[in-house]
């Protein structure tokens, strides 16, 4: 007995995929204003440049779950207009009144809404660490990020200047200045710890949901990941003030424009060597398989 494929599925398939994008698209399009906005936030300020990798972390999020989607169906997609009215009206609130952050967070809601309103609730709540992670694409009021880096700033020039003692490199801390060999250097200016805070939580975040581990153990690295922040902040910044105090000033601005990037995969093996601990340990760390996530 021949048995055919239905032409028709209650399952998603790519032409869902193909309509879904095409409507963010859409979306976009009306709330081109904001993206440009992101985009120049993105690329002009340094301390926004972790907007960059967003796409690629929720991308990496939606890889590793994408056997997910053979038990998506198209239902409840009137979550997606919902979504896109919040969206508008909070965008448009933003606007008027001076609200940066609503008016960005708004035009993502609207795309967003019109991607789900093609592909519904399951997939959004099937692909929700993926959708989550977009949050980050809208850029952080400064007064947000002063109340975290200003804490990280104290710390990180604390434990560098221990460190600095312990390996015989004579060092004065007076705040967050540091005097080495006769020059005063800021740990602002050495290195700014804001700039490392949301690249590693974000390859925390990669890590945690890229991986089958029990809720727990991802509360737990997420939780960790100020912690660290911290240590690879002062990774870096060791040789960063040792170089101004002792070295060139220019080598040192150098490493201080791209060492930051450098610390990526060294969160990423920290973070993998706090798991093998965890197992070490005996402690369950894993519940099921990445294929049936």
């Amino acid at each position: 007995m021949i048995t055919r494929k239905p032409i028709f599925t209650d399952r998603l398939s790519g032409w869902h995929l193909l309509a879904a994008t095409a409507l963010a698209a859409l979306g976009v399009a009306v709330t081109w204003d904001a993206w440009v906005e992101i985009y120049q936030f993105a690329w002009r300020d340094e301390e926004a440049q972790h907007i960059i990798i967003v796409p690629f972390v929720a991308a990496a999020m939606v890889w590793v779950r994408r056997m997910r989607f053979r038990h998506c169906r198209p239902s409840g997609t009137i979550i997606g207009p919902i979504g896109v009215v919040l969206g508008w009206l909070l965008s448009t609130y933003g606007f008027n009144h001076g609200h940066t952050v609503f008016y960005h967070l708004g035009s993502l809601l609207v795309v967003l809404g019109c991607f789900f309103s093609v592909l519904g609730k399951n997939a959004l709540f099937r692909f929700f660490p993926a959708v989550a992670v977009l949050a980050f694409i809208v850029p952080i009021p400064g007064q947000i990020r002063a109340a975290i880096a200003v804490p990280l700033e104290h710390w990180t020039a604390r434990i560098a200047q221990t460190l600095l003692d312990v390996m015989g490199v004579p060092t004065e801390l007076s705040g967050n200045l540091l005097t080495i060999n006769g020059i005063d250097v800021t740990i602002i200016e050495a290195c700014n710890g804001m700039r490392m805070v949301f690249p590693l939580f974000l390859i925390a975040y990669a890590f945690c949901f890229g991986l089958p581990l029990r809720q727990s153990v991802r509360f737990l690295l997420l939780a960790a990941s100020p912690l660290t922040a911290i240590v690879c902040n002062v990774i870096r910044t060791l040789p960063i003030i040792w170089l101004y105090g002792y070295s060139s000033g220019k080598v040192a601005r150098t490493l201080h424009d791209y060492a930051g990037w450098l610390m990526l995969p060294i969160a990423f093996l920290l973070l993998l060597g706090l798991i093998r601990i965890l197992e070490w340990t005996l402690l369950p760390v894993k519940r099921y398989t990445l294929a049936s996530q």
